[in-house]
């Protein structure tokens, strides 16, 4: 009866230290307030989410907890300085962390979008691609190609919208209304 108990207890603690490979690779649960996504298995998720983070997507997360916080506590101070020590107090200690955490939830759910719009072959051949030289310039770059290309568009945003209402008052004009 003893070499039972022990020889259960033995292959039971053996099995604890066994990797599961499926549990270790459980994708996370997607908060409520996500739009839903199909479901994708947890390798194909995995992958994504590698893609994410080596593609740099992820890193677009990170100023957005850091601007919130300090956003609410120049509202919160404005009528209230005297709160300024205490409030800077909870914000660094309990409530930065806590919420910086959180940018995972974003993080996962980009990864769900990612796994949902490739296959897992176009993710492997993705992530070799990302991690060659070339893969990872691409990546370094995209930022610099990102900042250059959202100040273009602005300026030829503004140029496109006078030009566009500079023709329609020519072609209005012809039928005889003035804008």
């Amino acid at each position: 009866m003893n070499f039972k108990i022990v020889s259960g207890a033995a292959a039971i603690a053996v099995l604890a230290v066994l990797p599961l490979p499926a549990m270790a690779q459980k994708q996370p649960t997607a908060p409520s307030y996500f739009p839903q996504t199909p479901p994708v298995s947890d390798s194909q998720f995995a992958m994504a989410r590698e893609v994410v983070t080596i593609a740099g997507i992820s890193q677009t997360f990170d100023p957005f907890i850091p601007e919130m916080l300090k956003q609410l506590s120049g509202n919160l101070t404005r009528t209230r300085p005297e709160i300024a020590a205490d409030l800077n107090a909870v914000m660094q200690q309990t409530i930065t962390p806590e919420f910086t955490k959180r940018t995972a939830e974003m993080v996962d759910y980009s990864a769900r979008l990612v796994a949902t719009s490739m296959s897992e072959s176009e993710l492997r051949e993705t992530l070799a691609f990302l991690k060659t030289n070339a893969g990872k310039r691409y990546t370094e770059m995209q930022p610099l190609i990102l900042n250059r290309v959202v100040s273009a568009l602005d300026a030829w945003n503004r140029t496109l919208s006078v030009e566009m209402m500079d023709r329609v008052r020519a072609e209005m004009k012809k039928k005889g209304h003035d804008l």
